[in-house]
Parts: C-alpha cells; sequence; structure tokens
C-alpha cells in the first residue's frame, strides 16, 4: 500500500542502531543504513534508507523532511495520576513557586479572581527549597485568603494544607479522630494546623465539588493534549491512596473510547481495596485493547518523605521512623489472591524498610509458583533502598520497578535535611539497573513535572532543574542517555506485555513516535531539559505539531 506519511534526513533511534559521539546513529554490524520510516495506517509499514522508503512515496503521501533531527519512538509514563492530573488542570500550579511569600501571593490572587466562598486548591509546593524551609498552616492561608476554603497539596501528594473554612466545612476540629492511615496534626492545644497526612486530606477532598462528568471529559480531552505536546503517547493511570476516583476514573476512559477520543494508550490500575471483587469479576490485567487496559492492583506499604511517613530503618534526622500504611500481612494476602488470579499487583515503597518489607513479600509469593499473571508485578518507587535489598531485588523473575527521576530532583535538599548521608541509599537508578532488573521511568505527575525530558535529564545529571550541584547528586548513579530514554519506551513496553507493537521504532509495529528539536544524545545534558516535541505521531496520526 501506498504510504499516509513519509518522514526522512532523519536520525532514527532503533533497537539495531548504534550511537556514537560525533556521528550520530550507524547501524550496527550487519544492519542497513536507516535514516527515514513510512507510516500507513496506524502502522510503521518500512524503515530504510532516504532512497528506499522515499520511493514509497505515492501522489497523497506526506512527506516531511526532519533536517536531521531526532525520531524516538512516542513515551510512556509508567506512574501517572493523570485523572487528578485532569481535574485539577484549573487549580494553582505551586511548582515554580520561590518562596513562602509567592505562594500567599498566588492564593490572594486566586481568591480575588474568584470571590469569596470558592474553593482555592492547588498543587505542587516544596517548602524545603524555599529559603524560609517553612510547612505552612492553616494561619497562613487564612491570611491568604480569609473569605475562600483553601487547600494545597504538596509536591508528594502525601501531605496537604488547609486553611481554617476548609476545616470547618470538612468538620475538622479538636474532636476529630485521625482517619485510617492518615494524620491530622495538632498543635500543643489540640486544635488543627491544617496540616494533614496520607488519608487525612480526603476528608477535604469528600466536601470540594465535584465536575460533572462532562467537564471532567472535556479536562481529559484538553490533558491528552498537553501529553502530546511533551511527547507522551502512552500513560499508566494510577489510582491514589484511600480516593473514591477509581471507577469514574475507568468510566472516562471508556467514554472516550466509546466517542473514539481516546488519544493515549492508558494502562488503568484499580484500588488494592478493591482486589477481592475484581478477582470475582474474572477481571485479569491486560483485559482490553490496544487503546485501553486494564492494569494493576494498587496498594500502599507506606507514605512519603516529604510528610516523614515514608517507612525507613532508622529514624528521620527530624523525625522518627515514618509509618507502614496497609499492614504487610495485608498486602501479601492480597498479592497472593490477586497474583493466582491473573492481576498483577504495584505496591507504592518509599522508605528503606518498606522496600525491603515489599521485596520480601513479593519474593514469598514467587517462591508459591502459582501466578496467572501475563505481566510482572511491580515495585513503585523503591526511593531509598539498601545494598543487601538490591541483592534480593535482583534475584527476583517476575518483578519490574517503576522509579521517578524527575522526583529526585524536587526531593534532593529535603532528603539531605532528613536523612543526611543515608541519601546515598536514595534514588539509586544505576544500581537498581544493575540488577538485572526491568526499571521504567515516570513523573508521578502532578507530583513533579511529566515532561519526559525533565526526567532523561534528571537520570543522566542527578542535578536540579536549576543544574545544581554542578558535578550531580550521588553521580555515581547517573544513566547514560540510553538507558534514561528507554526507561520511558522499551521497557514500558516489554513489561506491560506490548513490545510486539510498541516501545521501539520497527516496521510493523504501531506509529507512536516523536520528532524533537534537537538531539538529545548529541547535546550537553545540562541542555537536555530544554529539549521540545516538534511533531507527534499517535496510532499513525499526527496529533501535535510544534
Amino acid at each position: 500500500m501506498t504510504p499516509d506519511l513519509i518522514l526522512h534526513n532523519a536520525h532514527l533511534y532503533t533497537p539495531e542502531s548504534v550511537y556514537i559521539a560525533g556521528s550520530g546513529f550507524v547501524p550496527a554490524a550487519g544492519q542497513d543504513t536507516v535514516t527515514a520510516l513510512a507510516v500507513t495506517g496506524r502502522h510503521i509499514a518500512a524503515m530504510g534508507d532516504d532512497t528506499a522508503i522515499m520511493a514509497m512515496a505515492g501522489p497523497d503521501t506526506r512527506v516531511l523532511d526532519l533536517d536531521k533531527k531526532l525520531v524516538l519512538p512516542g513515551f510512556t509514563d509508567t506512574h501517572f495520576h493523570f485523572y487528578e492530573w485532569a481535574v485539577n488542570l484549573n487549580s494553582i500550579d505551586f511548582s515554580k513557586t520561590r518562596d513562602f511569600a509567592g505562594m500567599q501571593t498566588a492564593i490572594r490572587e486566586k481568591a480575588a479572581l474568584l470571590g469569596p466562598g470558592q474553593w482555592i486548591l492547588g498543587q505542587g509546593f516544596n517548602e524545603s527549597d524555599w529559603p524560609e524551609n517553612r510547612m505552612p498552616d492553616r494561619l497562613d492561608l487564612d491570611k491568604a485568603a480569609p473569605d475562600n476554603p483553601v487547600c494545597i497539596w504538596r509536591c508528594d501528594l502525601h501531605l496537604a494544607v488547609a486553611n481554617s473554612m476548609a476545616l470547618s466545612l470538612a468538620g475538622i476540629d479538636s474532636l476529630t479522630r485521625d482517619p485510617e492511615e492518615g494524620v491530622i496534626v495538632r498543635d500543643g492545644s489540640g486544635l488543627p494546623t491544617g496540616v494533614l497526612k496520607e488519608t487525612a486530606p480526603n476528608m477535604i477532598r469528600a466536601v470540594v465539588p465535584e465536575l460533572t462528568f462532562g467537564q471532567l471529559l472535556d479536562n481529559m480531552e484538553k490533558a491528552m493534549a498537553h501529553a502530546h505536546a511533551l511527547g507522551l503517547t502512552g500513560i499508566h493511570d494510577i489510582r491514589l491512596m484511600g480516593g473514591k476516583e477509581g471507577a469514574v476514573a475507568l468510566q472516562a476512559w471508556q467514554a472516550l473510547h466509546a466517542a473514539g477520543k481516546l488519544a493515549l494508550r492508558c494502562h488503568v490500575t484499580l484500588p488494592g481495596e478493591m482486589t477481592a471483587r475484581a478477582v470475582d469479576l474474572g477481571l485479569c490485567t491486560g483485559f482490553g485493547d490496544d487503546l485501553l487496559r486494564i492494569g494493576h492492583v494498587k496498594f500502599f506499604s507506606d507514605g512519603g518523605m516529604g510528610a516523614r511517613t515514608a517507612w525507613v530503618t532508622e529514624p528521620y534526622l527530624d523525625a522518627a521512623y515514618g509509618m507502614p500504611l496497609t499492614p504487610v500481612a495485608d498486602i501479601e494476602q492480597a498479592v497472593i489472591q490477586a497474583d493466582r488470579n491473573g492481576l498483577s499487583c504495584m505496591v507504592h515503597a518509599v522508605g528503606d524498610r518498606a522496600v525491603h518489607e515489599v521485596i520480601s513479600v513479593f519474593a514469598r509469593v514467587e517462591a508459591l509458583q502459582q501466578s496467572r499473571c501475563r505481566i510482572p508485578h511491580r515495585l513503585e518507587h523503591a526511593q531509598m533502598i539498601l545494598p543487601e535489598d538490591l541483592k534480593a531485588l535482583g534475584r527476583l523473575k517476575n518483578l519490574a520497578v517503576s522509579c521517578q527521576p524527575n522526583n529526585m530532583s524536587l526531593d534532593i535538599s529535603m532528603i539531605d535535611q532528613c536523612a543526611g548521608e543515608r541519601g546515598k541509599y536514595a534514588y539509586t537508578f544505576k544500581n537498581i539497573l544493575d540488577t538485572g532488573i526491568p526499571t521504567m521511568f515516570s513523573s508521578d505527575a502532578p507530583v513533579a513535572d511529566p515532561n519526559p525530558f525533565s526526567g532523561i535529564y534528571s537520570a543522566v545529571t542527578r542535578k536540579r532543574m536549576n543544574q545544581t550541584p554542578e558535578n550531580g547528586w550521588y553521580p555515581d548513579q547517573c544513566l547514560t542517555v540510553d538507558q534514561a530514554v528507554q526507561g520511558y519506551t522499551l521497557t514500558p513496553a516489554r513489561t506491560s506485555g506490548t513490545e510486539d507493537c510498541l516501545g521501539s521504532l520497527a516496521a510493523g509495529k504501531l506509529a507512536d513516535l516523536i520528532v524533537t528539536d534537537r538531539n538529545i544524545f548529541m547535546i550537553n545534558p545540562d541542555e537536555i531539559a530544554a529539549a521540545r516535541v516538534k511533531l507527534t505521531l499517535f496510532n499513525g496520526k499526527i496529533v501535535y505539531e510544534g
């Protein structure tokens, strides 16, 4: 068939190519030169040199000369709270807020825009990078917006701060008990400070007016368009702890699919508390099609280091040991049930104690040899891992890891502050890869910037976005660009059972690919985060041109 589209005069990143500094991608021994590809329908029809591919063109073929630009497979973000990201498109984004006063100013400006009584929501503040290094409380938010209910989430989503009006609307006062697996922080007199940890912010969420289903679908369409501009063609949509959004999110994805508007490949997880019901219904991981699939069942073993709720083996320098959330025995029982019934599981584990316990759970489950899962279970984050647990991790055969490089750049100051020298055990991407365990990369958005180039930059340089520290933070853990790119492309396909059609550029695979404005293999690594997408193809169609 005559191609619909030809891309030529390009640097194509393929599994068979070898990158040589100064020369770009050259074919491995015995391989032909590949500088062009043809797309027919939803698939890559052929790849080869310019002469061979251009000879395929017909009168209606669109031909694009890429002027030596880099072509990559479309990125997949394997840990993305996409539903929350879409719902909160109109909330305040504090990720670029430089100080405490800037946070208050943003709230004050939002209050003036909305008027009295309207909810003000925000996400992404990181007090550990502010000069004041101080957590806000309800009184600070009251000063900024005394006539509005306000709730703002820390960047890690394990902690939120609400003002007095929001606390009152949620019925949170000195007599309110902590919710299960949550903490209402109180002052010396027992009054809530406004700081809410783990599941406690769900008490606020319960009284925030919800979007209509139509508004949600509109927001998700806008969010998908934003994702395309970042080079994302696939996501694993992850459930939050204790939230009730799971059913609504899955309904929304199905509605978009039915309407022909689903323009991302979605691997949608289920909340752990639904394990028994999912088994009773006969659901299995992988059920669906190449656009929408049932993904893993999600469990939480601990919290986050920013909230000091990640479960650690030695106390924080400024807090205790964090906290286990779901009891380990309960997680193990649920994973065994899911494993026997074809439901792959993912377990959130951040602190080194939590990571140790979860690796041990998966080892015991694997030893039972009763799995009916078609794709591996997953360890999410593995943010702090000890050397002895790296060895145990490497012995597992049915497990993959999803790590978040861009979160590292957010957490450097915080980890230095709360863990000190034990920070050497945090975000050890190279050590994890060296175990041989399949390692995927992701953003945990809206926790961190969902731009994959920011994640690749972080994994390769181990620096903050302002390029500090100069030589990287624990630079022995720096990755190559190729390792980082594979974490967003080929490895997610392999660990999701879709390598036959996704994850790399090859004839016969689905035409999900991106064209970048610079070759991230050839530039100074400090410039990788500034890379931008010029073209995104999804399912053979151009969905973004920049």
